[in-house]
């Protein structure tokens, strides 16, 4: 496995570099938002609507209550990012246990949490996060585990799929002849090797998070109490012919981070297959 970690070289792919590239200054943005708008993204701070590069005080412009438009998409960084990552945390964690369990044990508790997780997949995504959000009230917190609860079935079925592989290899035959406990031979010998796949898969699910996040905020579904990038798209959808860079910036914001997630996931992809690898 550290093997394969060492052969991911995104400065060798142009897409990979420039995703990391974006990824990073997104990273650097969502850190230092406190540091360069201690006041937040709240406060006026011009005339409404006044419009990009006029201002030095205001390069992007201000929305319709004349709030810096800079300020917004900093802030919307550290939300989009921490409910990308959080969600997916919390989804890969689940989808892990019950596919390693799955997996490893077969049988009638295989069954039984295979038809759990089918449950869940029958269930459109969006529409699940929506009618547990809107049944929990929006929140931050509540956006972040609705995700994650409808998010982990994929990861299950895949990690199931590769403990039912890698459980008939002589190496898992082994380690039962010698006695070691099932649970010793699930996270120490047999999740290792398939840890490139989940790595994989939770990487896409940052980039399905950041866009559902956006989606709910774009809806009025989002926490009021921050600044999104969704809910920035949202606030300027009725002065789209007059100010339509109100739309157009945290639009652009959330494609180029998903875009940059999507790049760098397929290269580290490509690096764990020997088989591209080698092409």
């Amino acid at each position: 496995m550290s093997a394969r970690l060492t052969s991911f070289r995104p400065w060798r792919r142009g897409p990979a570099l420039l995703g990391c590239l974006i990824l990073l200054l997104t990273l650097l943005a969502a850190i230092f938002a406190s540091a360069l708008y201690p006041e937040g993204p709240w406060p006026r701070v011009g005339d409404p609507y006044s419009p990009p590069f006029v201002s030095l005080a205001t390069p992007l412009g201000t929305d319709g209550l004349g709030r810096d438009v800079v300020a917004g998409l900093l802030y919307g960084a550290r939300v989009s990012l921490t409910v990308g990552l959080v969600a997916t945390f919390g989804a890969v964690l689940f989808g892990v246990i019950i596919g390693a369990v799955a997996g490893y044990a077969r049988g009638w508790l295989d069954d039984c949490l295979m038809r759990f997780t089918e449950i869940f997949q029958t269930i459109p995504t969006f529409i699940f996060v929506i009618v547990l959000i809107v049944i929990l009230q929006p929140s931050l917190v509540t956006m972040i585990g609705a995700i994650a609860i409808a998010s982990w079935p994929p990861v299950a079925r895949l990690v199931r799929g590769e403990f039912l592989t890698l459980g008939q290899r002589e190496f898992v035959a082994s380690c039962r002849l010698i006695g070691l406990s099932p649970a010793r031979i699930i996270f120490t010998e047999i999740l290792p090797n398939c840890l490139h796949s989940i790595i994989v898969i939770g990487s896409v699910m940052v980039a399905t998070a950041v866009l559902t996040e956006a989606g709910l905020a774009f809806l009025g579904l989002g926490d009021p109490n921050v600044m999104s990038w969704g809910a920035m798209v949202a606030a300027g959808r009725p002065v789209i012919r007059s100010a339509a860079y109100l739309s157009i910036l945290p639009g652009l914001c959330i494609l180029s981070v998903v875009m940059a997630i999507n790049f760098v996931s397929e290269a580290f992809n490509d690096s764990m297959n020997p088989q591209l690898r080698a092409k």
